[in-house]
């Protein structure tokens, strides 16, 4: 849910806001309204210094550090140090590089002395160098040059002439021997372990590239919001406008008086624009995230998190629809508990995997197996294979979209009548009425609570009071003949968009569908490898196809287990709920 917000407006002179700045920063509850980008060259450098640090982080995770290199002791500045070592490291490897491609180029001509091939040139007899295919060679050739083969081997033939020749395949000559260059790579080769030996110290103490960035953050942080404040009666005070959650109000209250500042406080108004503060529970607060994506409510709105909570959740099982799935999802959820970048989505994960092992055996899936035929689960009260003559996952999703749609429709009652009161409100009573009440009694109806009497006049009197409010009274303020025109209209939008919006819940069986086949494919092909099980290296291909298989099925069903899910709420759910993304995060100043 939407937490209530506080509104506080402080008025103090000018130069006096800097002290009250880093007193709410320590406290950590206001949201001092600010940009959330740099607005000029020390908020900006201050970012760059931010983003520095988290670069060398990045750059030092991506060095290969032998296991016998001893770090080597770090003077002066950390930043500074592991900056010049990187750039230093970076010019050495592109150094090793091209020596690398020249001691290739050298190697097969072995040691020769260039000064004496120099002497040898300016003598008259210059040393021509050449590479040619063995094919290509003609040893006729060294009955008319003097012809001396250095090397043989790939197919090649390397062989040098003295004096003057018109031999093809001709190459320039290196500039130094082999061992000269091997030389310098050794030389080129203990610069950069010298190197690494610094980066290897910093990476040690990498924690503190983190403990300046979180440094740096908050000081821009409280730079954004000094320079958010206006100034009045000329330049003499600033006004500075904050919000934060009303639970917290005593807390504020306490802290701002101790700073001595003149201040108002007042409850937020929806045209103040307040941040949006959430207070849910620790299962519907893992699913916040995915709220975020798409965008958080206006002030006056509702909260759509605990609705995400339980019907994506519902959609991922579905999609999902194994339970050796679910059982691999749990497991790495609990591993991710262990790393530090992703232990925050570990109990998302984990939540996701319980449900899809919980949904799985609903659909009797083991790893694409149907576990439904082993004696160990007879009596298991699985999904029927059929409901009502049609295939029971089929029927079960289209149940589900039906009931997440009325839901939404419910809520979106619920809200316009919070917000615009039941008398302005009376064209989304008459629709929630029509399609709400009449799936209600329509499934009564199926399960004979109603008899076909009692249905036909509760459909009437459903219709008749639906129609009033759609066509008559959708806007009180308007013509009725206008409103007819608008209610025709939208009936013909709703109807229209209504069942596409049904049919797409189709997905999540067609998603559950081809994941299992998938997986019953590999399976079946593992099986045909196997044969009878007898041959036991027979069982080394079986595992691969099976493993591989399984888990390029698993990358694939979570992909679209995700990905579907969020659409049917984001889509189907928030357009017939009338839920806008119109809010901003709540980010409260404090300290990194």
């Amino acid at each position: 849910m939407i937490s209530p917000m506080t509104k506080y407006s402080f008025i103090l002179l000018n130069g006096e806001q800097e002290g009250l700045l880093e007193k709410l920063q320590e406290i950590g509850l206001v949201d001092i309204t600010r940009s959330v980008k740099p607005v000029d060259g020390p908020s900006g450098e201050l970012l760059r210094a931010v983003e520095h640090r988290k670069d060398l982080v990045q750059s030092l995770g991506k060095i290969f550090f032998p296991e016998e290199l001893q770090p080597a002791p770090i003077e002066g500045d950390l930043t500074y140090a592991t900056a010049a070592a990187l750039d230093t490291l970076e010019q050495l490897g592109e150094r090793m590089k091209a020596l690398e491609k020249e001691a290739a180029a050298a190697e097969p001509w072995g040691a020769f002395d260039p000064e004496l091939l120099k002497k040898l040139s300016d003598a008259g007899v210059p040393v021509q160098f050449h590479v040619s295919s063995a094919k290509s060679f003609n040893p006729e050739w060294a009955q008319q040059n003097a012809v001396n083969i250095v090397k043989e081997a790939d197919g090649k033939v390397w062989f040098v002439v003295a004096g003057p020749d018109t031999l093809p395949d001709r190459v320039r000559a290196p500039h130094r021997s082999f061992g000269a260059v091997q030389q310098e790579i050794a030389e080129v080769q203990a610069e950069m372990d010298h190197e690494k030996a610094i980066l290897l110290t910093a990476k040690k103490r990498q924690d503190e590239f983190e403990a300046e960035s979180r440094e740096r953050l908050t000081q821009l942080d409280l730079y954004l919001a000094k320079q958010a404040a206006v100034p009045a009666a000329e330049n003499t005070i600033v006004t500075l406008v904050g919000y934060a959650p009303t639970e917290n109000e005593e807390a504020v209250t306490k802290a701002v008086e101790e700073t001595g500042v003149y201040y108002l406080k007042d409850e937020a108004q929806v045209d103040d624009n307040p941040p949006i503060s959430f207070r849910n529970n620790k299962f519907v607060k893992m699913f916040e995230v995915l709220t975020d994506m798409y965008g958080r409510p206006a002030y006056d709105g509702f909260d759509p998190t605990p609705f995400i909570a339980v019907f994506f959740l519902l959609f991922f099982a579905f999609c999902m629809g194994d339970a050796g799935y679910g059982l691999l999802l749990i497991i790495i959820g609990l591993l991710l508990k262990k790393v530090d970048s992703f232990k925050g989505f570990a109990p998302l994960v984990v939540t996701l995997g319980i449900g899809t092992t919980v949904i799985g055996f609903l659909f009797h899936t083991f790893f694409s197996m149907d576990i439904a035929e082993w004696s160990i689960f007879k009596g298991f009260p699985f999904l029927p294979a059929k409901i009502a003559g049609y295939d029971g996952t089929m029927v079960l999703a289209l149940i589900i979209g039906i009931v997440h749609l009325c839901l939404a429709m419910v809520v979106k009652t619920y809200n316009a009548t919070k917000v615009k009161g039941f008398a302005n409100s009376l064209g989304t009573w008459g629709w929630t009425l029509l399609i709400v009440g009449g799936t209600i009694v329509g499934a009564l109806a199926l399960v004979g609570v109603l008899d076909k009497a009692a249905t036909k006049w509760i459909i009437i009197v459903i219709g008749v009071l639906s129609a009033v409010g759609i066509f008559l009274l959708n806007d009180l303020h308007r013509n009725p003949l206008i409103n007819i025109g608008s209610g025709l209209w939208e009936s013909y939008n709703t109807v229209t968009g209504l069942l596409g919006d049904v049919l797409s819940y189709l997905r999540l069986y067609a998603l559950g569908l081809a994941g299992a086949m998938l997986g019953k494919a590999f399976n079946d092909i593992g099986l045909m490898i196997l044969g009878d099980g007898k041959s036991i290296p027979l069982w080394i291909p079986f595992l691969l196809v099976v493993i591989i298989g399984h888990t390029l099925n698993i990358a694939m069903c979570a992909l679209g287990a995700f990905v579907h899910p969020l659409r049917l709420n984001f889509l189907e759910f928030f357009k017939n709920s009338g839920y806008e993304a119109a809010g901003r995060t709540y980010n409260p100043l404090k300290k990194q």
